[in-house]
This record gives structure tokens, C-alpha cells and sequence, in this order.
């Protein structure tokens, strides 16, 4: 605990003026009732996000300020020192113009020991409130805490020996570490000199992160069967019918790229027609490096405790989702993955191997690489949602995407038509010839479109040279 004079009235009227929230409370006075509260809310804020305390200030935000003494300062530290375990918070005396009267200010931030304690009760921060904390969310701030130290990752992998492992896979993460300057040369390519090296090979044996990360396949059904991606492209916009339907086993890496090979495989192209230009231009539909980041957090960050768990990818018409087993932990939202925040990986032995691999590259910062990479590519941010067992990253194209088979197989022409209708709004036949932006005969096209109509694609309203052609709306 320190006490330090290092903010301004400047400073002062900056804090004042963002009001009361989660991270920023207002008492008026240091006296018995309100230093109770204000620790309470102190608790709170350790067993949340962090956040400051001012003494001085009305509840509307009016400084007033008070006759503060060494004496207060020692009633402040003392009521601070009463949460468990221990606090370190900053506190800073602020003096005011008319140089008598001070606001006192206690910082803390957002603490790794946590679950904290004041007089028994542990608090969190809902708002600019204080509540107690629930039974179970007290029980899960201390598995977390209990996470620190013992956690699955780190246990030993009973009946698996080095031999078990892909020696060629642990050569090829050193030498790209050794490339990327993340690794010191070891001088030995020794399979278990290297997981030594890494981490992953403890007096007791494996690890069970050296098992995800390098395992062969053959034993990993039976005893790591959680070590599975399934892989889905669905006909349409719901689970009801598939195109293609897989799973399958394998270490961190070969997950990765089974996943990569059947996004490759099964997304569909957006094609544009560039003003010009006779050729159209295709490119993917979702930016790759995005969707290989959402699944590299996946396999990374997931829950591998959860026996029947694992990573999932699965591709509609109109999005493309990837999940994997396990929930936001140590007080993370899913608003805070839109910004910058706390590098906290649920299993930092594997994500220190991913990092030193090129996988990714700065912890913490995936789910913002996804964002600024789809933002520039056009398309909506992802989204991300949280349920219970599950972790969604949802993305969604800045088009309309043709559907490649309705009862039957669409041709190429037919998917650039409805393109083209799509992005036109209703049109006449003369507009989408023009658009269409490849030679046809005009019989050809609308025998096309009076086919996609049948099909409930399109509809048509009008008659003759004025009819015009629009996509009817299938929302379900």
C-alpha cells in the first residue's frame, strides 16, 4: 500500500467528470458509514475490473473535498486492510484550490488473487453498485485462482510416453521458434530435450498440453477423445440438412489444418463485377487470416477438461460459426473482446508453444486481429457469443451469398445472376445483362431466371419489357 501525491485538481475534475460506474465511486466524507461502504465497493472492485474510490465528492459529482490528516490516511489504510487476502491499493491525497481541503482517492486494480473478502463477504462490482457475491460465483473465482497452480494442462498424461508423441511435429515448432528468435537454439533435436525445453516434460512425465499439442492420433480416441474438430457445411441456413459432414482426431496442429483444408474446401467465393474490367472478381468470402485466428484462439484457449468437448466449425449460407468447449473466465466479457484487455490464456503452456510456433502472435490480441481484418475486408465485425459449455465466433458476409445447390445444383451463371439481383435490387432484364458482365444470349438468361423462380429464388413483378426481377425474402 502506498500513499502518493502525484494527481492534479486537473486530473481531479477529469475523473469527477466520467461520474459513477463500475470502476469509479463517489463518497463525501471518510466517516465510519461511508469507508465501510467504500471498502465494500473496494472488495468489489478487486473481484472485478479494478477501479478507484474518491473521498470528498458528492454523489452529483460536486467537489467539496475535505480536512484530511495522517491521521485519516491511517483510518483509510486501516479499513483496506481488512479485505482478504491483502490489497495493495494506491492512495493518492489531492489538494484542492483553496489549499485546506483534500480528496482523497483509493486505487486498486483488477487483482489475481481474487476471490476477495471484507468482514467475511466477498463483493463484486454490477454498475455503479456493489453486490455480494453469489455462492457459485464465489466457488468459480476460486477454482480460477486454484487454476493458477493446478490446472489440467499441467497434470501429468498417465499411459503416454514420448514415443506416444510426433517427433517430427516437435522438431518443426522448435526450428520455427528458433526462426522467429522466440527460442534460444537448444543444440539438441532429442524429442524429450525439446518438450524439456518447452515445458511440457515435468519430473513426473508428460503433460497432458505435450499430449494435445503433439500426440499421434492412434491413442487419442480412446483416452483424449476431446481432441476432435467437427466439421459441418449445412444446406441452407439451419442444421436441418448437410452437404458435408466430418470429424476427426488429432494433435493441436493437425486439428488446425483439417479445419483450414475444409474451410479452403467448402467456402464459397464472392464475385464482383469491377467496373472495366471483362473478368470477375473472386475472392474469399470471409478474410482467411481472420477465420485462422478465430481457430487458433479456438484449439488454444478451450476447455480441455471437458471430457466430450472440442472445436467446431460449421458453415451456412449465410454465416460461418466456429465454437469451442469452455467459457470466458477471471472476470472476462464478451464486450471486452472488442477491446484491448488482459492476456489471460486458460492453458498458457499450450499458448506459449503457440506463440513460439507463429501461431499467434501477441496473447490477448486474437479476437481484436479478427475484428480489424474483417472490418477491412468489409464485412460485418464478428460475433461473438457465450453459452453455457461453449464459447461462438460468428461470421457474417457483407452480401448476399447464392446458395450453390437448391434441390439440385445451381450453375455458375445462375449463382451470378442472383448476384447480381441481390446487389441491384429489382431490376429489369436489360439492367441485369449489363450487370451480369459475361456474353449470353438473352433467351439463355431468361430461361435462367424463370427457372430460379420456380425454385423460389426470385420472383417477378410486372409484365413484358417491364417486368422486373427481385429475390424473394426466405428469412424463416
Amino acid at each position: 500500500m502506498s500513499v502518493e501525491m502525484p494527481a492534479t485538481a486537473s486530473h481531479l475534475r477529469d475523473w469527477v467528470s466520467r461520474g459513477e460506474s463500475e470502476t469509479q465511486e463517489f463518497k463525501i466524507r471518510t466517516s465510519s458509514g461511508c469507508l465501510n461502504t467504500a471498502t465494500e465497493s473496494l472488495c468489489g472492485m478487486l473481484n472485478t475490473r479494478g477501479g478507484r474510490v474518491l473521498f470528498g465528492i458528492e454523489p452529483n459529482g460536486t467537489i467539496v473535498g475535505q480536512t484530511a490528516s495522517d491521521r485519516t490516511i491511517e483510518k483509510v489504510a486501516g479499513a483496506v486492510g481488512r479485505i482478504d487476502p491483502a490489497a495493495s491499493p494506491e492512495i493518492e491525497r489531492i489538494l484542492l484550490a483553496d489549499g485546506a481541503r483534500e480528496v482523497i482517492g483509493v486505487t486498486v486494480g483488477r487483482s489475481h488473487r481474487r476471490p476477495h473478502t471484507y468482514k467475511g463477504t466477498a463483493y463484486k462490482r454490477v454498475g455503479n453498485t456493489t453486490v455480494a457475491l453469489t455462492r457459485d460465483e464465489y466457488n468459480q473465482m476460486l477454482f480460477e485462482a486454484y487454476h493458477a497452480t493446478q490446472r489440467w494442462e499441467t497434470e501429468a498424461a498417465e499411459g503416454w510416453a514420448v514415443e506416444d508423441l510426433d517427433a517430427s511435429e516437435i522438431a518443426r515448432t522448435l526450428e520455427e521458434g528458433v526462426r522467429r528468435g522466440r527460442i534460444d537454439e537448444p543444440g539438441t533435436r532429442d524429442p524429450s530435450e525439446m518438450l524439456r525445453g518447452l515445458g511440457l516434460l515435468s519430473p513426473n512425465g508428460l503433460t497432458r498440453a505435450a499430449v494435445v499439442l503433439f500426440a499421434k492420433p492412434e491413442k487419442l480416441v480412446s483416452t483424449f477423445s476431446q481432441c476432435r474438430v467437427r466439421l459441418a457445411r449445412f444446406r441452407g441456413t439451419d442444421k436441418t440438412e448437410f452437404i458435408d459432414n466430418r470429424q476427426f482426431h488429432g494433435n493441436a496442429f493437425s486439428v488446425l489444418t483439417r479445419a483450414d483444408q475444409f474451410l479452403r474446401s467448402h467456402l464459397p467465393i464472392a464475385g464482383r463485377i469491377v467496373s472495366g474490367v471483362f473478368e470477375r472478381s473472386d475472392d474469399p468470402i470471409y478474410p482467411p487470416l481472420a477465420l485462422r485466428e478465430a481457430l487458433a484462439n479456438a484449439v488454444c484457449h478451450r476447455d480441455y477438461s471437458i471430457g466430450g468437448g472440442s472445436v467446431g466449425v460449421a458453415i451456412y449460407d449465410d454465416r460461418l460459426e466456429i465454437t469451442s468447449s469452455g467459457e470466458l473466465h477471471f472476470g472476462l466479457r464478451v464486450e471486452d473482446l472488442y477491446r484491448v484487455h488482459d492476456s489471460l490464456p486458460w492453458n498458457p503452456l499450450v499458448a506459449d508453444v503457440f506463440y513460439k510456433r507463429g501461431i499467434i502472435e501477441t496473447w490477448g490480441r486474437g479476437t481484436l486481429k479478427m475484428t480489424q481484418l474483417t472490418q477491412q475486408a468489409g464485412l460485418p465485425r464478428p460475433e461473438f457469443e457465450e453459452s453455457p459449455g461453449a464459447l461462438l465466433v460468428r461470421f457474417r458476409p457483407s452480401s448476399y451469398l447464392p446458395p450453390q445447390r437448391v434441390g439440385r445444383d445451381l450453375t455458375e451463371r445462375q449463382q451470378d445472376l442472383l448476384r447480381v439481383i441481390a446487389s441491384g435490387g429489382p431490376m429489369p432484364l436489360k439492367q441485369i445483362i449489363e450487370q451480369l458482365g459475361k456474353p449470353a444470349e438473352r433467351r439463355s438468361i431468361q430461361t435462367d431466371l424463370h427457372f430460379l423462380r420456380s425454385l423460389e429464388l426470385i420472383d417477378s413483378s410486372g409484365f413484358g419489357r417491364g417486368a422486373r426481377w427481385a429475390l424473394r425474402d426466405r428469412r424463416d
